[in-house]
């Protein structure tokens, strides 16, 4: 018999803040690397990982990818996220990839263990219960980009340039590049753009269907951010159980036939009907206002 028990449906404990956590500005050793924050008023509900490694350009190295298992963890308690987004904190820059200088100076085991930190970074992203957004601002390369694709939407400066290039090191994508790009392209084009480490604008990269909207930057460099954010206030007044079960609905479903996907809706459909959020936006629409939905 099929069961779906995802983390993704855990019950969140109630909303604890995060303690301050300062941005690296100057790159100085020991700072922090990221910093959390959760957005107040009309963006209540939105949380968002703001990487800021200046001097190696946002590059993944093991405190970053720490710093952001760490930040992934807690905020995956805190029943008040409901969009998360991830973005920069360096103009010009989402994230340069993996830290080549750093993994340099890494003996063979040493970066296997590394790498497998990295692709579990990245399969943690992808299993946020909450949807997630990559605001990518400037460029994206590697794993940066394939941080990008572990997110659920991605938006980006139409001039920011993306791109899977590890075969240009000597590398191929090892933290599931090569398994999300073929499932968000298809598998030809996927081979082609690895196969060639090919670089591509915002545009370029809206036109093929890897990021869900491209944006003119502007004098901040921040327009792919703002947009994200937009975004996710259109998802934010919507049943966030419901909202959940519907990416792990899709998730799941997409991995196995029609069939067993069907399965999986099913199930899904079965957790979320004895919620209040169901009965609210029932009421709501019987009594023609907008649903107050509470995520129970």
């Amino acid at each position: 018999m099929l069961r779906v028990v995802p983390r993704a449906l855990r019950l969140p404990r109630p909303w604890r803040p995060f303690g301050a956590r300062g941005c690296a500005s100057d790159g100085a050793a020991g700072s922090p690397e990221i910093q959390v924050r959760a957005l107040a008023g009309p963006d209540q509900g939105i949380s968002e990982i703001l990487m800021n490694r200046p001097r190696a350009r946002n590059a993944l190295g093991n405190v970053l990818v720490s710093e952001l298992l760490d930040a992934l963890a807690r905020l995956r308690e805190e029943r008040q996220v409901r969009v998360l987004i991830f973005r920069s904190g360096v103009k010009g820059v989402f994230c340069a990839g993996a830290d080549l200088k750093e993994r340099e100076q890494m003996s063979e085991a040493e970066v296997g263990v590394f790498v497998q930190r990295l692709r579990g970074l990245m399969d943690d992203i992808a299993a946020f219960p909450a949807p997630t957004i990559a605001a990518m601002d400037g460029f994206a390369l590697g794993g940066g980009l394939e941080l990008a694709l572990a997110c659920d939407l991605r938006v980006a400066a139409s001039s920011a340039v993306m791109g899977l290039i590890e075969t240009t090191r000597g590398l191929l994508p090892g933290a599931g590049g090569t398994q999300r790009l073929p499932r968000c392209l298809g598998v030809a084009l996927a081979k082609e753009l690895i196969f060639t480490g090919r670089r591509l604008s915002g545009e370029q990269a809206h036109s093929l269907g890897l990021v869900n909207h491209a944006v003119a930057q502007n004098e901040e460099g921040d327009a792919a951010y703002h947009r994200a954010r937009e975004l996710a206030r259109e998802i934010l007044p919507q049943a966030p159980i419901a909202v959940q079960l519907g990416k792990v609905a899709i998730d799941r479903g997409i991995e196995v036939d029609i069939t067993s996907g069907m399965a999986i809706e099913g199930i899904c459909y079965a957790q979320n009907i004895p919620t209040r959020d169901r009965l609210e936006g029932m009421a709501a629409f019987r009594e023609k206002r907008p649903p107050r939905f509470v995520g129970e």
